[in-house]
C-alpha cells in the first residue's frame, strides 16, 4: 500500500490527544502534519521512521516531527504490546511555543523532531509516567504536564536522532513503490529463501532497479534488512524459551555459527548471553 496521510480528529477544546491504538496486523505506513509522542512497549519491535530502519526490545519512546512518514510500532509483533500516542495540533508550535520566550529550548526540541528523536534512560522513565499521569487530567492540568513533558524532552541528553537529513513528506511523494508489499514479502519468507529477484518483480522492478531503491529508502541492502528481520524475530522465540539451535533454523539460517555471528553483530552479544539475560525479566 502507498503511504497515507492520516487525518487526526481533535476534541473541542484540545490542544492535544492522548489514546492507546491498536493496528498489530495492519501497515500503516503514514504522515499527518501533527507532531508526535510515542511509547511502545513490547520485548521485541521494528521501528520505520524516515528512512531509519532499527528495532528495539522492551521499550521505546519516540518524538516524531510534522509530516515524518513512519510505521504503526505494533506492526506484525506477535508477543503483548502497550502503546501510548500524544500528538498535538498543528498550529501547537507556531501559536502556542514559538511566541512564549521561556519555552525556547522546546521550540528548538520541536523544530529539531523531523529527525525523529528516540529517548532513553532517566528521561523515557519521568516521560511516561507523566504521560500514564495526564491520561486521568483535567484539560489544563494535563496542558500543564504535556509543557513539562516537552520540558523534560528539551533538556536532555540521553537523545539519539534516527536520521541525519530531512525525511518529511516532500521527499517521499515521489515514491510509486508499494514498501507493504515489500514489508509482507519479507514476513512471508524470511524463514524460507526470499529472492530478491520475485520481490523486485512483484513491485514492478529490474532487481538492479529494485536494489537501488531499497538502499535508498533504507540505507540497508535487501540482503541486511532480512538478516536483520531474521535477528528480530529470533530474539522473540529466544525470549519465549526455544533452544538456540532450532531458532537459528526456524528462522531461516541454514549454519550455526553463522546465526551466532550475525546475532553477535547486530545485538551485541551472543544468543545465548541474550537469553540468560532477557529470560527471567519476560518470565
Amino acid at each position: 500500500m502507498k503511504i497515507q496521510k492520516e487525518i487526526i480528529q481533535f476534541d473541542e477544546g484540545k490542544s492535544f490527544k492522548l489514546f492507546s491504538p491498536s493496528l498489530k496486523n495492519c501497515f500503516f505506513w503514514h504522515y499527518h502534519p501533527e507532531i508526535e509522542l510515542v511509547y511502545v512497549e513490547a520485548s521485541n519491535g521494528i521501528r520505520h521512521v524516515g528512512k531509519n530502519i532499527s528495532d528495539f526490545k522492551e521499550s521505546d519512546l519516540l518524538l516524531i516531527g510534522s509530516n515524518v512518514p513512519h510505521l504503526n510500532f505494533d506492526y506484525r509483533i506477535q508477543t503483548e504490546c502497550k502503546q501510548l500516542v500524544l500528538q498535538m495540533r498543528e498550529n501547537f508550535l507556531h501559536e502556542l511555543i514559538f511566541p512564549i520566550p521561556e519555552f525556547d529550548t522546546i521550540k528548538k526540541l520541536l523544530e529539531r523532531s523531523y529527525l525523529g528523536l528516540s529517548f532513553s534512560g532517566e528521561t523515557k522513565k519521568m516521560v511516561v509516567e507523566k504521560l500514564h499521569r495526564i491520561k486521568d487530567e483535567n484539560s489544563f492540568s494535563s496542558f500543564i504536564g504535556l509543557i513539562e513533558i516537552l520540558q523534560i524532552l528539551a533538556n536532555s541528553n540521553e537523545v539519539k536522532e534516527l536520521n541525519d537529513e530531512d525525511t518529511r513528506i516532500k521527499w517521499f511523494l515521489n515514491d510509486k513503490i508499494r514498501m507493504g508489499t515489500i514489508y509482507d514479502y519479507i514476513h512471508e519468507n524470511y524463514d524460507k529463501n526470499p529472492n530478491v529477484n520475485i520481490i523486485a518483480e512483484n513491485v514492478n522492478l529490474s532487481t538492479p532497479a529494485f536494489c537501488r531503491y531499497f538502499k535508498k529508502q533504507t540505507n540497508m541492502t535487501f540482503t541486511d534488512f532480512v538478516n536483520n528481520y531474521r535477528i528480530n524475530q529470533a530474539k522473540l522465540l529466544l525470549l519465549q524459551n526455544s533452544c538456540i539451535t532450532d531458532v537459528c533454523f526456524q528462522v531461516g539460517f541454514e549454519s550455526l555459527s553463522y546465526f551466532n555471528k550475525l546475532f553477535k553483530k547486530y545485538i551485541g552479544e551472543t544468543p545465548s548471553a541474550f537469553k540468560k539475560k532477557h529470560l527471567s525479566k519476560v518470565e
